[in-house]
């Protein structure tokens, strides 16, 4: 497993050249879940955000993603994805998650991707504030069969619930 924020800052190496052409800064993912595109560059005023889609993507490693050319980086408005993890006006870290039912479950602290190629998202770490996480420790919510992004909540079925386990052993006193 591979959390989202031990992704962020490494560094894209072109394996040809042992180059770096950039450095991850935002992960960006479809409605299913499955990772399109790791954002290099934001736009600024004179910068056009850019990208690099996922199916150029050799290797996502402990220490670097891995690709075998230079010119796999692209615009990030060429890069097909519905949804930025981190950063955007619209990400997902932050939002809260809750049931069908209205039962809310934490906010989204941090997203796990699959140990192989960090393709797929495999589950979320939840918080409830620091107070609870120091309390009671996070949660980790394995995937759903569905997770429905809103505009201001991440909509997964009732028996997610059931699915919620500790993650971070609360200090006892």
């Amino acid at each position: 497993m591979k959390r989202i924020r031990d992704v962020i800052g490494l560094p894209v190496m072109n394996v040809q050249s042992g180059k770096q052409i950039g450095e991850i800064k935002d992960i960006v993912v479809d409605e299913s879940w499955h990772v399109q595109s790791f954002v290099l560059t934001t736009g600024h005023w004179f910068q056009e955000a850019t990208c690099i889609r996922a199916d150029d993507a050799l290797s996502l490693g402990e220490d670097a993603l891995t690709v075998d050319r230079d010119d796999c980086v692209q615009p990030l408005a060429e890069c097909k994805g519905w949804k930025l993890l981190v950063g955007g006006s619209h990400h997902v870290k932050g939002m809260p998650m809750m049931t069908v039912n209205g039962q809310q479950l934490g906010c989204v602290e941090d997203v796990y991707l699959d140990g192989d190629m960090g393709k797929q998202v495999i589950g979320y770490e939840l918080t409830e504030g620091f107070i609870s996480d120091l309390r009671e420790g996070r949660k980790w919510l394995p995937m759903p069969e569905y997770v429905k992004i809103g505009e201001d909540a991440l909509i997964v079925p009732v028996h997610a619930s059931e699915s919620l386990e500790e993650i971070f052993e609360p200090n006892q006193e």
